[in-house]
C-alpha cells in the first residue's frame, strides 16, 4: 500500500499504524521509539466515534497547537475541527491569562475552549500546554476540572502542568517567588490533584496547601498528566519522577533527556512507557512568512531562561525586540512548501524518543498550514516511518 497518496482523511491514525506495521512489538522503530505498553497504569480507555478511534496516549501521535495568545476562542475551536478533519491526533491549548506578547493580542480561558473543542470533535487528545495548578489556580479547582472534562469525553483529555510565568501568575494574585518554591508547589499540586481525583475523602497538611475535601465527580478513568519542562535539567528530572509523562521543546529534550529518564527511573517507572510531547514551530512558506510568525514569537529563545520572571506582555516584547533578531528565533524551525522538509523534521523528533510531535505554526492562515500537513506532510510522515 502506497501511503503517500492517502489523505489522513480517508484512514484514521490507527489504519495507517497497522497499514505501517507500527503497532506494538511490529515496529521497525522499536529500537528507537519508547516501548508502548498497552497496559499502562494511567492509561485512558481510548473511545470511538465516527472519524476512528483514539489512539493511546503512549502511541506515536502528531498534535497540533491551539495558541491562546494569537487567537480568539471562538476560531480556536474552528481550527481545532479542522485539525481533526485533516489526520491530527491531538489538540494541545495553551493556558494564559495574558499572551506572552502584547502584539499577539490573544487570552482565552483554555478549560473552556478545551471543552468546546470535546463537543466538536470524536477522537483527538485534547489537553493543555501547560497549565499552572498552584497560584491563580488552586489545585483543588483544578481536579474538578479536568475531572468533569474526563466525564464528559473520557479517554480523550490529558493533563499539563507546569510551574507557570509571571505574566499569568503574578498578575493575578500578585505573588511570584524564586523557582525552587514554584517546583515544589508544582509536585505538591499534582499529588493533591491525584488523591482527589481517586474520589476519597482527602485531608491533606502540606508545605504549601492545606485541604480537607472530597471529590464527588471524579475522572471516568485515568487523566494523564504530562508535566513541562524547559532549559535546565533539574525541571527535567522532576518531569520524569512526578509526571506520567513529559511535555518539553526540541532543544531541551535532546540536551537533558538522560534527566528525564533519570527521573522516572528513581520513581520506579518505565520512561519507554511515558508520553513525551515535543512542540515543534514550523512555517509553510518562506522567509517573509517566518519573519511575521518570529514578530509574534519572538520571545521564545529566552521565554524559559528570562521572560518567564515578567510580569508585563508589552515588556516582553519590548525586551524581546532589543535582545533577539529575527533570524534568532526562527533559525531552526523548517521553512519550507516542500513536504519533505517537514515531515524529515517530524521523523526526526520521533527517532530522538519524542511520542507526541506538536506541531506549532505562528502563521495567520492557519487553515493553510493544517491542510497542508493533512494533504502532504502527515502521510508522508507515516510513510517514512515504515521505511525506518
Amino acid at each position: 500500500m502506497d501511503l503517500s497518496k492517502l489523505r489522513l482523511t480517508d484512514l484514521t491514525r490507527r489504519t495507517l499504524l497497522k497499514s505501517a506495521g507500527l503497532l506494538v512489538g511490529t515496529s521497525a522503530l522499536a529500537s528507537t521509539l519508547p516501548a508502548m505498553a498497552s497496559n499502562m497504569s494511567n492509561e485512558a480507555t481510548p473511545t470511538s466515534g465516527p472519524q476512528g478511534t483514539t489512539p493511546p496516549i503512549t502511541s506515536p501521535m502528531v498534535g497540533f497547537m491551539l495558541a491562546h495568545e494569537q487567537f480568539p476562542v471562538p476560531e480556536l475551536v474552528e481550527l481545532g475541527v479542522v485539525a481533526e478533519q485533516a489526520g491530527f491526533d491531538l489538540l494541545a491549548t495553551s493556558d494564559h491569562l495574558q499572551p506572552w506578547q502584547a502584539n499577539e493580542l490573544h487570552a482565552g480561558q483554555a478549560w473552556v475552549t478545551m471543552a468546546a473543542l470535546g463537543a466538536r470533535t470524536k477522537r483527538v487528545w485534547v489537553g493543555p500546554t501547560v497549565t499552572c495548578p498552584t497560584f491563580r489556580y488552586n489545585p483543588a479547582v483544578v481536579a474538578e476540572a479536568f475531572a468533569s472534562l474526563s466525564l464528559l469525553y473520557p479517554g480523550r483529555i490529558f493533563l499539563g502542568v507546569g510551574s507557570g510565568e509571571a505574566l499569568n501568575e503574578q498578575a493575578a494574585i500578585g505573588s511570584w517567588p524564586r523557582w525552587p518554591e514554584r517546583s515544589e508547589r508544582l509536585i505538591e499540586a499534582t499529588e493533591i490533584v491525584r488523591k482527589l481525583w481517586t474520589g476519597h475523602q482527602i485531608s491533606h497538611a502540606g508545605k504549601y496547601y492545606n485541604l480537607n475535601a472530597k471529590l464527588y465527580d471524579p475522572p471516568a478513568v485515568q487523566v494523564p498528566i504530562l508535566m513541562a519542562a524547559n532549559v535546565g535539567p533539574k525541571a527535567m528530572y522532576r518531569s520524569g519522577q512526578y509526571g506520567d509523562g513529559l511535555i518539553t521543546d526540541p532543544d531541551s529534550w535532546k540536551e537533558h533527556k538522560a534527566e528525564f529518564e533519570k527521573g522516572a527511573k528513581a520513581a520506579g517507572k518505565d520512561p519507554r512507557q511515558m508520553p513525551v510531547l515535543v512542540e515543534a514551530f514550523v512555517v509553510v512558506g518562506d522567509k517573509k512568512d517566518a519573519e511575521a510568525s518570529a514578530e509574534l514569537w519572538r520571545f521564545l529563545p529566552k521565554a524559559f531562561k528570562s521572560y518567564f520572571n515578567i510580569r508585563d506582555p508589552q515588556a516582553i516584547q519590548d525586551q524581546a525586540t532589543a535582545e533577539l533578531p529575527l533570524e534568532k528565533v526562527y533559525g531552526k524551525w523548517p521553512i519550507s512548501t516542500d513536504p519533505d522538509v517537514h515531515a524529515e523534521a517530524l521523523i526526526e523528533l520521533f527517532r530522538s524518543g519524542a511520542t507526541i510531535v506538536n506541531v506549532h505554526s505562528g502563521q495567520s492562515d492557519q487553515r493553510r498550514v493544517i491542510d497542508f500537513y493533512g494533504e502532504h506532510v502527515l502521510p508522508k510522515v507515516h510513510a517514512q516511518l515504515k521505511e525506518v
